[in-house]
């Protein structure tokens, strides 16, 4: 019978119940559970296309909580760690932060050094105390900026904390730890809970004890602790000017910081 309804996905198919969107005739398996009624994958589909992303609090596309980057930060960490314990001394001064005229030195052209230093660490108190913080922070910052967004602070942050070290530790100093991206976070956990008229007393009693702990203990670099602070500190009041709306803000000064982390780090190699 020509006036029999068929399901224009399967016209084999007869249907006699229609899309309450498009009202075409729709099978069992093209239906899909509206408000009132079915509606066709088609118009499901057309209907996804308006509908915004959700997004983080400051901008960042918001997939989940899973703090995805921070346990790819952590696990990167600890199998550096690894490595550590059998790898050659050679190859670990060739991959720590060496300050100075010294061969296999940053100063002498190994530029790698401010990422790779950031994943060592001097043992495994050090890494468990970072990895523990970077862990507290993850949780709490992740979700709110959302993967990129945080990612680019913790990268800027470890560069600064790297800047730091070179351009205010003595020569011959070497330098590892994620000690300068984890101040950065601590920063970056300050302004953000300022800008979101939260509690900041905590963290800055955090950020002020642990800089204190660096200063009067030997064998921790406060000067990377410093660089990663006043890194994130900038990257993260970026963010914030730019949350309502303007990532072209957010990213914009993110560059600038960016630059001019690289251009210290640049300055502190032409000095030898």
């Amino acid at each position: 019978m020509s006036d029999v309804p068929v399901c224009p996905r399967h016209p084999d198919r007869e249907s006699w119940v229609r899309c309450q969107r498009c009202g075409r005739p729709v099978c069992p398996q093209c239906q899909r559970p509206a408000a009132v009624g079915v509606q066709c994958v088609d118009c499901v589909a057309e209907g996804n296309k308006g509908v915004r992303q959700a997004r983080s609090t400051f901008g960042g596309a918001l997939a989940n909580r899973d703090t995805l980057v921070t346990k790819v930060l952590i696990g990167a960490c600890i199998a550096m760690y690894l490595g550590q314990q059998v790898m050659p001394t050679n190859v670990f001064y060739q991959l720590a932060l060496v300050n100075g005229p010294f061969p296999g030195s940053f100063g002498q052209g190994s530029w790698w050094q401010p990422i790779t230093s950031a994943f060592m660490h001097g043992g495994w108190l050090h890494l468990l105390f970072n990895m523990y913080a970077l862990w507290i922070t993850g949780q709490y910052l992740e979700p709110l900026l959302g993967r990129l967004r945080f990612t680019a602070i913790y990268v800027v942050s470890a560069l600064g904390g790297a800047a730091g070290a070179l351009l205010l530790a003595p020569a011959g100093s070497v330098t590892v730890g994620a000690s300068g991206a984890i101040f950065g976070l601590f920063a970056a956990l300050f302004v953000v809970n300022r800008h979101l008229g939260r509690q900041t007393g905590q963290i800055a009693a955090l950020i002020v004890i642990n800089f204190l702990i660096g200063v009067f203990y030997a064998g921790i670099s406060w000067q990377a602790h410093l660089g990663g602070l006043v890194t994130g500190a900038l990257v993260a009041t970026a963010m914030a000017r730019g949350r309502q709306g303007k990532p072209a803000v957010q990213w914009a000064g993110t560059a600038a910081v960016a630059v001019l982390v690289l251009a210290g780090l640049g300055y502190s190699a032409s000095l030898y």
